[in-house]
């Protein structure tokens, strides 16, 4: 059976570990609240480039709580779900959201790296480019995909949008990952691809860390 067979009693609900529910609870209420407040809640709390005015040092954590959508929050939300369980399962509560927050914060350092560098050689849109805001913890939830990857590289994924085509975990994440440099390469949409590369790419590092100091299976 895969190891994302969702067949069984309960679903992928049913195991849901403390920190994972407590992220998804605080998204919730917080897209709840944000979609009450509007554009206000996002001119606070999402992600804006470094140079902007509207950026603050909060935002590298804030945005990963802010969504531009159901849709949005949905996939990152079952995604969470999907790797973090697991992982957490593995490292325990504080491990795991170490490795969240890293993740998620490296993704937006990633993210504001490549928008400075786009505001300098477009100086013509730089007004432009620092009044766009990020937002979503789709950073973090790639370094989960990488994190699982890494853990469980056999284990293959059924979901629902693919429930007769399973993929192994290691071949998602080496798929996903040349997507997402594909199309931050190419350009042309309001997808912050080089965030998520920079989730995976510090989830990368931080198992490698953890594996050379042989911290990596430690439990809270």
């Amino acid at each position: 059976m895969s190891y994302f067979d969702n067949s069984g009693r309960g679903g992928f609900l049913a195991n849901m570990t403390p920190a994972v529910r407590n992220l998804l609870i605080i998204n919730v209420i917080v897209f709840i609240a944000s979609q009450i407040i509007g554009d206000t809640a996002y001119e606070k709390f999402a992600l804006f480039s470094f140079g902007s005015p509207f950026f603050r040092p909060y935002q590298l954590v804030s945005h990963m709580f802010m969504h531009g959508g159901f849709w949005h929050i949905f996939f990152n939300m079952y995604s969470l779900v999907l790797f973090g369980t697991a992982l957490e399962n593995i490292w325990g509560s504080k491990k795991f959201l170490l490795f969240f927050f890293v993740t998620g914060i490296g993704a937006a350092l990633c993210h504001n790296l490549v928008m400075h560098l786009q505001i300098i050689n477009n100086p013509a849109n730089a007004a432009l480019l620092m009044r766009i805001p990020t937002v979503g913890a789709s950073g973090a939830i790639y370094g989960l995909l990488l994190g699982f990857a890494m853990l469980f590289p056999e284990a293959e994924f059924r979901l629902f949008i693919f429930p007769f085509f399973p993929l192994k975990a290691k071949w998602m994440a080496v798929i996903f990952c040349i997507i997402e440099l594909l199309t931050g390469l190419n350009g042309g949409d309001n997808i912050a691809h080089f965030a998520h590369l920079g989730g995976m790419l510090f989830g990368l590092l931080l198992i490698l860390y953890w594996k050379r100091n042989n911290k990596m299976y430690n439990y809270d």
